[in-house]
């Protein structure tokens, strides 16, 4: 399977893809994910950018980040550290 691929009702990341990005195994992203410790934000774009997603995950102070075409296919990806600042407007 590809690390990401659309469903009828968005697109599903696979764990294996996640837990490289935060260096953990794939069992503590999907238990993390059951308590909250990881997050996700999707957005679909808009102009230029219409037909893309971009999906962030979010763990402590990091962040990783895949945008996606239509299809599923990744167009790029990155990890970075999140500040305060972003943490709480995320929490918001």
């Amino acid at each position: 399977m590809n690390e990401v691929s659309k469903t009828d009702s968005g697109f599903v990341v696979e764990a294996a893809a996640i837990a490289r990005a935060f260096k953990i195994t794939e069992e503590q992203v999907r238990e993390e994910m059951r308590n909250g410790l990881i997050s996700s934000r999707s957005e679909s774009g808009s102009g230029k950018d219409e037909g893309r997603w971009r999906m962030t995950f979010y763990r402590a102070d990091r962040a990783f980040r895949l945008v996606v075409d239509a299809d599923g296919q990744v167009m790029s990806r990155g990890s970075y550290p999140v500040t305060a600042r972003a943490r709480s407007v995320r929490r918001a």
